[in-house]
């Protein structure tokens, strides 16, 4: 069984940055050459859908950003830890939400939730202007 914790949240003024850890257990980096797992991070605005902003492939460490984020949030894998990260700079208040990790193990859409079957908890980041 997979199991994931998000931490590192919080309040932060727009312009700031914060660091997400996602701290996995269970979850195979490597099980073999060319696998589509993938850790993905989601958030969730209150009356919005959830939304992927960010996923890597564990394999070989591709990295997909939606377009809302690319440019100022970068995802990173570090498998000795067990730990995905998710900087983000440049903060702004529209990415004030609850923010997901989660893990898929055959992830074919790399920032669809449909694809991911492990998640986290979820974790605040309320950003203000």
């Amino acid at each position: 069984q997979v199991h994931l914790a998000e931490s590192g949240g919080g309040s932060v003024q727009a312009g700031g940055s914060l660091r997400l850890s996602c701290a996995t257990s269970g979850y195979t980096y490597k099980p073999y050459s060319y696998s589509s797992n993938s850790i993905g991070w989601f958030r969730q605005a209150p009356g919005k859908e959830r939304e992927g902003i960010a996923s890597i492939y564990s394999d070989d460490g591709r990295t997909y950003y939606a377009n809302s984020v690319k440019g100022r949030f970068a995802i990173t894998q570090d498998s000795a830890k067990n730990t995905v990260y998710l900087q983000m700079n440049d903060l702004k208040p529209d990415d004030t939400a609850m923010y997901y990790c989660a893990a898929g193990l055959y992830v074919a859409d790399p920032l669809n939730r449909a694809d991911f079957t492990y998640w986290g908890q979820g974790i605040q980041v309320t950003v203000s202007s």
